[in-house]
């Protein structure tokens, strides 16, 4: 007898009920996540300072921005968040790298003493009151290094940087340390080259925490030369302190054009980092 021959059946594409729900609560998520960013770039854009939901502006100017940019009380407190956001992530990514890199040496006396008096301030901080005293003998009140400093180290992202290195094989650091390979050397040679992705997503955090801190600024700084741009934004918000300008822009267009000046230079980066959050988000998750 011969063999019957099965007829192979193309499996058929179902559509399962939980894909469909997935689906709708990914796009009503979505639209709640982009329908507001959308309506404040558009009021941005719109003479009428009215609260209306619009596809478009219905009167199109560029007077809001052209106000932050030509306006002194505007753009030098956007100047100094730029300026601080540079040198605060630079200044927390050497201070957590190198902090990271000590604390994964275990020839190192007081190791675990130093890596456990670290954890303990995650736990227990010095206070508000000590905090300024300190600065205050810095001679950082009122200017506005004490954002550059307060941000320089964070425990939590030194800790990450800490297992981020030990997850990298041991066995490169060994053959470093073979061929004659300083510490500093395997730091800069082998440690840095392959912690990329750390680099991206804790020097964004580092970033985002300065560029966004404007409680700071209203405890150390009343020159209105040493503010920021986002606590100049909150006060022109909240208290309608609205500069002089010679536009005759409406507040809540003034308002939505610095709203859309905050967040664009983080909607700028975030494309071009994105390829290392993947790895970033499992940093230390994996060792040898």
């Amino acid at each position: 007898m011969a063999k019957a021959k099965t007829a192979y059946r193309k499996p058929k594409n179902r559509i399962h009920l939980f894909d469909v729900i997935n689906y709708i609560v990914f796009i009503i998520v979505g639209l709640a996540v982009l329908v507001p960013i959308w309506k404040v770039v558009v009021d941005s854009f719109n003479a009428v300072g009215v609260y209306q939901f619009r596809l478009w502006p219905s009167d199109f100017t560029l007077d809001g921005y052209r106000t932050i940019i030509e306006t002194q009380a505007l753009y030098r407190p956007f100047i100094n968040s730029v300026v601080t956001t540079v040198l605060g992530t630079l200044l927390g990514l050497v201070l957590s790298t190198l902090g990271g890199y000590v604390l994964i040496q275990f020839d190192m006396p007081g190791r675990n003493f130093f890596a456990y008096v670290l954890l303990f301030t995650m736990i227990f901080s010095g206070g508000m009151i000590p905090e300024y005293l300190v600065m205050k003998q810095l001679g950082l009140v009122n200017s506005m290094w004490v954002l550059v400093v307060k941000h320089g180290i964070n425990v939590y992202n030194l800790v990450l940087m800490r297992n981020f290195f030990e997850g990298i094989p041991g066995s490169l650091y060994e053959a470093a340390k073979i061929d004659g390979c300083s510490p500093m050397g395997i730091f800069f040679k082998i440690v840095l080259p392959l912690s990329k992705a750390a680099l991206a997503s804790i020097g964004l955090m580092f970033a985002v925490t300065v560029w966004n801190d404007y409680s700071t600024v209203k405890i150390y700084i009343t020159d209105p030369d040493q503010t920021n741009f986002q606590y100049k934004l909150r006060n022109m918000i909240m208290d309608g302190d609205t500069p002089t300008t010679s536009y005759a822009v409406s507040q809540n267009t003034l308002y939505y054009a610095g709203i859309v000046a905050a967040i664009l230079p983080f909607m700028l980066l975030y494309p071009f980092l994105q390829k290392y959050f993947v790895k970033g988000v499992n940093i230390g998750a994996v060792k040898e």
